[in-house]
């Protein structure tokens, strides 16, 4: 079974959220960063990681990308907040 990855990103003034899922998350921020990725993350800049979970497989993560994605904002912000609470660019931690 190959691990898999949700992740939140934000832009540099916290406002907009973007909640996707991946199987290599250090490619895929990579991506985001480099702006390759068209659409929404693209479009409303955002770049910065602030949040990640690591699955024991791409469907466990899907699930719960669907399961964050429904959740209000508020909630989201509690789930990045209990784990980065200075919202901090988490990419540095996941290339080492």
């Amino acid at each position: 079974m190959k691990t898999g990855y949700v992740y939140i990103l934000t832009n540099k003034a916290n406002t907009v959220l973007y909640t996707g899922v991946t199987s290599d998350l250090p490619k895929r921020i990579y991506q985001h960063k480099s702006k390759m990725v068209d659409g929404f993350s693209k479009k409303y800049n955002l770049d910065k990681l602030v949040y990640y979970e690591i699955l024991d497989d791409i469907e466990n993560a899907i699930s719960r990308e669907k399961q964050i994605k429904g959740w209000v904002r508020k909630k989201k912000i509690e789930l990045i907040d209990s784990l980065n609470p200075t919202w901090n660019d988490l990419y540095e931690n996941i290339c080492g």
